[in-house]
This record gives structure tokens, sequence and C-alpha cells, in this order.
């Protein structure tokens, strides 16, 4: 079967994964939404955000480059050894700054929440990396089981909670079950399983492979997460719980199809990098698939940004405004961003920190005035001026990465 079947393959199968996974996350927020306030949204938002920059801060690149060897199994248990370690190191810090995080974003009902997910960091480092397999061997219908099954779990257990609890306990309550549940599904059904076995010459190897996409998840996630810690320091986690939300409703069709694209295509990518003829024929046709698919969604949230409240109730109708602009924000995004699985695959994951610190400087410089002077709004414009600021840039790498085809 061809490189461009497979992808297909993968695709079909990503697709109704995916298809899955949002379904229950749609209902689980449709049905918390009706039942917590935005506040408590943005409570929970503090914690998550904590969480994910920790966690991007101690990235490894360990998925990348086991994805990148051809053979999974020597590097297997160091790097279960790194994610233990790295796992620890997360929860600790948060669990202990958790009180000066709070007050920062002048929410102390974020503090326990907080400490409830540091638990989650730890408990996600005994994860099986052999789960790595499902990508880099195309197996996206076992994949489809595997995370089905733990995403499922998760939604039933959030709602159930939050009807009990009526708080945003619920939701790190269930995120923490669910990370058990899926370090038991990995350790047990995923083989090889791996052994807590230091080894520095592999360390050192993963660590020095993967500094590029470290550094690239520090400026991704600061493009990303900058405007969503402006504005829970500015406007308050009420605020937060608006825009967060309505940042995830314009990314759900959108950006969630690219991730769909760019992981299916990383490892066809990284299995044809030395034609380059097929390179550009795959990466131009996933392009032009992925963007007959995310504009139409773009053009509907941006002419109908009301479905927030439809799905949601009155409580979200102040993130109208904002939802219309980042729906534009979500095709740009979907579609430059694209070309991400293109860099890493000829390893040049430095591309991909150079176009994120593009997008970040672009943010930087547009976020405070705007959102001083238009709130939710100011901060939907400053993410589409970060995403315009890097474009260029892109399409700079993407040229020369082609540019001797025809030689």
């Amino acid at each position: 079967m061809g490189y461009f079947k497979s992808v297909i393959r993968g695709l079909s199968w990503s697709f109704t994964l995916r298809f899955f996974i949002r379904g229950f996350t749609v209902v689980r927020t449709i049905v918390l939404a009706r039942i917590l306030l935005p506040a408590q949204f943005g409570a929970y938002g503090v914690a998550s955000l904590t969480l994910a920059i920790l966690e991007v801060f101690t990235e490894t690149g360990i998925n990348v480059f086991l994805i990148q060897e051809r053979k999974l199994e020597p590097h297997l248990n160091t790097a279960w050894s790194v994610s233990i370690i790295r796992g620890l190191v997360i929860g600790a810090v948060m669990f202990f700054a958790s009180p000066i995080i709070a007050t920062f974003f002048r929410s102390p009902s974020s503090l326990i929440l907080i400490q409830l997910i540091a638990l989650v960091a730890i408990v996600r480092g005994f994860i099986n990396p052999s789960i790595v397999k499902f990508q880099k061997d195309l197996q996206f219908h076992k994949e489809f089981i595997f995370r089905g099954v733990i995403l499922a779990a998760e939604a039933v257990i959030a709602i159930s909670l939050a009807i009990i609890l009526r708080s945003p306990i619920s939701l790190a309550i269930s995120l923490l079950i669910s990370a058990f549940f899926e370090v038991v599904l990995s350790l047990y059904f995923i083989l090889p399983r791996p052994k807590l076995i230091f080894n520095k010459k592999e360390i050192h190897l993963i660590v020095q492979r993967g500094k590029w996409v470290t550094a690239a998840g520090i400026f991704n996630y600061l493009y990303h997460n900058a405007d969503n810690i402006v504005v829970g320091r500015m406007l308050g986690v009420t605020s937060l719980g608006l825009y967060d939300t309505a940042y995830k409703i314009s990314g759900l069709p959108v950006t969630e199809l690219a991730e769909v694209f760019s992981k299916v295509t990383f490892p066809v990518f990284a299995q044809i990098k030395g034609d380059k003829v097929r390179l550009w024929q795959s990466f131009i046709k996933s392009t032009l698939a992925l963007s007959a698919i995310v504009v139409p969604f773009g053009i509907f949230l941006f002419f109908f940004p009301q479905i927030i409240v439809f799905l949601l109730g009155p409580n979200w109708a102040p993130a109208i405004p904002a939802l219309r602009l980042l729906s534009i924000y979500g095709v740009i995004r979907s579609i430059s961003g694209f070309s991400s699985a293109l860099f890493l695959a000829v390893n040049k994951a430095n591309f991909v920190t150079y176009v994120t610190l593009a997008s970040i400087l672009g943010l930087t410089v547009s976020i405070y005035p705007l959102v001083s002077r238009l709130g939710l709004v100011g901060a939907a414009l400053s993410v589409i001026i970060g995403s315009l600021t890097a474009l260029p840039v892109v399409i700079y790498y993407t040229y020369k990465i082609f540019n001797n085809l025809s030689s």
C-alpha cells in the first residue's frame, strides 16, 4: 500500500477517534456549562494552565524521538525513567507553588484544584511510552479503542461528580481518575513493557535530540496560552472561563482536524523524507485536503457564533464577539500549523521553534494594549495578529525544504 493510501486509512481512523472523543467532550462541556458558572470554569482553567506550562517547560521530546528511531525497544526503559522523574518534578512544583499561583490570579478557589491536578502530573509520568507505537506504526484503530475507553470514562465521571458536587473539583477528580486508568491500560495491554533502568548515554541522546522540540513546545505554549494568562490576570477568572471556552469551541472543528492530519502525516512524511518529490506531493495533497475541511467550519463559526449560547446557555453570551474572531484564528492556525509535521519529519524541529517564536512576537506586542482597550475581543485580535506574523516564516522554511526539487 502506498504512503498516501496509508495516510487516508490513518486519517479515517483518526477522524473517527476525534469524532468519538469530541462527541464526549461536547456533551460533557454542554452538561457542565449548565451546572457550573463561567467563574468556576475559570478557576479550573488556572489549574490547567499551571499543569500545561510545567509540562511544556520540562518536555523532553521523547515521543518525537521514539517515532524518529527505527526501533523502539532499545530506548524504552530510559524514556520511561525520564518520564517518571519529569512527572514527579512537575507534581512537586505545582503542589508547593499552588498558593503563589492562586494569589497571582486572585483566585483562592483555584488552590485545591492546582493541588489535585499536581497528582495528575505524577500519575501520568508512569504511562507506558510504548503507546507511541500507535502513531509510529500507523495503528490508529488500536489508538481509537485505547483513547476512546479513557475519554468515555473521564466524561462519565466528570458529569456524574459535577451533578453531585456542583463544583469544579469534579473536573480535577475525573482527570486524576482517567490518568490512573490510562497508566493501568498502557502497562497491562501495550507491549513491550518498560523497566525502571537509567542509561546516562541514552538520556543525553534524548535530551540532545529533543532540545528543539522542547524549545518549540515552550514557545508554542506561550503563544497559545499567553492570552489566557493575560485575560485571567487582567480581567479575572470569570472572563478567563468565557474566553477559554470560546477559544476551545473555535478550535473544536478546525484545529482538531489539523492535529489529526499532523499526527497521521508526520510518521508518513518521516518515512518518505528521502524522496523530495513524493514528500512534496504528499504535503500539497494533505494541505489542500485539510484546507477544504477547515475553511467551511471556520466560516460557519464566524457567521453563527451564537451557537455558544445555544449549546451552553445564556451565561456564555458575553463570549460571542470573541468567538467570531477566534474562528478566523482557528483557520489560520490549522493550515499554517500543519507545516510542523513536515518540519519535524525532516528533522528540522528548529524551524518549528522559529515559526512559533514569530507568533509569540506578534502576540506579545499586541496583547496588553488590546486587552486593556477591548477586553476579550482584544485578546482574540492579538492571537490573530500572532498567527499572521508567523505566516511569512512558514512559507520561507517550507520553500527552503523543497527548493532543490527541480535539481
